[in-house]
């Protein structure tokens, strides 16, 4: 009985702590693409994207983290988790489609480890954050 309720514990808090990680990075990079800072404009265009695109990403990235922290709606939170997911992958892919990996690959590598972040919140979340 204690190592179910042990193996319960630490799966919580390592729930948590790849969600807040998760909610962190996108609510900063969502507030970054919204106000158009620290090299947001140069990585959208660089790819073809047009400026507004950001306000766009931004938004779904901020409401998508909300939607994962917030208590209850599950079936919300399915949709959110699914739309952070294709949003990383698909920077990911669409950095690789235009050529443009950045140092080392950082402009595929990031967006990878958010959407690797996603899956590993998803796979972990509690019951009563489930379907």
């Amino acid at each position: 009985m204690a190592k179910a309720a042990s193996r319960t514990t630490v799966r919580a808090a390592a729930y948590w702590i790849v969600t807040l990680m998760l909610a962190v990075s996108i609510t900063l990079s969502g507030i970054g693409q919204l106000m158009r800072l620290g090299g947001n404009v140069e990585l959208v265009t660089a790819i073809g994207f047009p400026l507004y695109v950001t306000n766009i990403l931004g938004t779904w990235k901020l409401l998508g983290v909300l939607a994962i922290v917030m208590p209850g709606f599950p079936r919300l939170k399915e949709w959110a988790y699914s739309g952070i997911f294709f949003l990383m992958t698909g920077a990911a892919l669409s950095h690789a489609f235009a050529n443009d990996y950045g140092d080392g690959g950082f402009h595929m590598l990031l967006p990878l480890f958010y959407a690797a972040l996603c899956l590993a919140s998803w796979a972990l979340r509690p019951h009563n954050r489930r379907l």
